[in-house]
């Protein structure tokens, strides 16, 4: 007799793992980028010309760098399959939802908007809640976008 492939956990403790995961790689991201700021500035505040720091430079690299990492760990005990398809979105069209949450409020706002971003990139991984998934993350995009270029 054939049976239906069944999952094995239920998807919403995934999706909300996922969301916290998101929510903390915000926040990080966040704290990261002001601390560099700020110490750019105090290394910076003596040069009348263009100074850049070691971590002006790095700065994008490393927050993708560990970002990447994190996702794939987290998504792995999570058990959220096609992370091909999931990570590569979160982290390239992440930045645009979550420069347009901390220019408009700050950075709760981008913390909660980088939950919602990986939460519903996460629902898409399972062909179920596909278009659900897709059609929020396209409504978060589409309203970044908005709140950016007004």
């Amino acid at each position: 007799m054939n049976t239906p492939n069944v999952e094995s956990r239920p998807i919403v403790p995934r999706v909300a793992g996922a969301a916290v995961t998101g929510a903390v790689l915000a926040y990080g991201a966040c704290r990261f980028f002001s601390w560099v700021k700020h110490h750019s500035n105090q290394a910076c505040e003596t040069t009348d010309g263009l100074c850049f720091t070691w971590w002006d430079v790095a700065v994008i690299p490393l927050t993708f760098a560990t970002a990447l990492i994190s996702l794939i760990i987290v998504y792995r005990q999570l058990n959220i399959r096609p992370r091909l398809a999931v990570i590569p979105p979160t982290l390239l069209l992440a930045p645009i939802p979550l420069a347009a949450a901390q220019t408009s409020a700050g950075w709760w706002a981008a913390t909660i908007t980088g939950g919602a971003w990986a939460s519903f990139l996460a629902l898409a991984a399972w062909s179920r809640y596909r278009i659900l998934g897709l059609s929020a993350a396209a409504a978060l995009l589409l309203a970044s976008l908005v709140v950016l270029y007004r």
